[in-house]
């Protein structure tokens, strides 16, 4: 019922200037009613513009502590790899020796030993 009023009354106000028999003169000439709804419609893109502007902001730092934290990490990631090469390089260093590398045969089958007997004791 309440659509119904709502139809009556913008269909009342589309001819508000109309009575019977002529035109009555309107308070607001039509290009002020214009004026008025371009007013209103730039002010509601005004803020639609203010609203993608500080989302667009909210982006651009978050991509910003992104990249930041990227950079951090790659540099972890650079620090160990050179930790890493290090390592590998002893590893080479030990194994090239047959003594050393008899010895590291020694220690691994320990090693085995000890874990086979672990994980059957338990």
């Amino acid at each position: 019922m309440n659509s119904r009023r709502d139809y009556r009354g913008s269909r009342a106000a589309l001819f508000d200037g109309i009575e019977e028999g002529g035109i009555r003169a309107s308070s607001y000439s039509s290009h002020e009613i214009d004026e008025h709804e371009n007013d209103r419609a730039v002010d509601g893109l005004q803020d639609r513009v203010n609203v993608l502007k500080r989302l667009t902001g909210d982006i651009h730092e978050e991509v910003e502590g992104h990249n930041r934290m990227l950079d951090r990490m790659g540099n972890e990631m650079d620090a160990s790899r050179g930790i890493l090469s290090g390592t590998m390089d002893r590893f080479k260093m030990v194994f090239e020796t047959k003594s050393s590398r008899r010895v590291a045969t020694l220690v691994a089958s320990f090693v085995a030993l000890f874990l086979l007997i672990y994980y059957l004791t338990k």
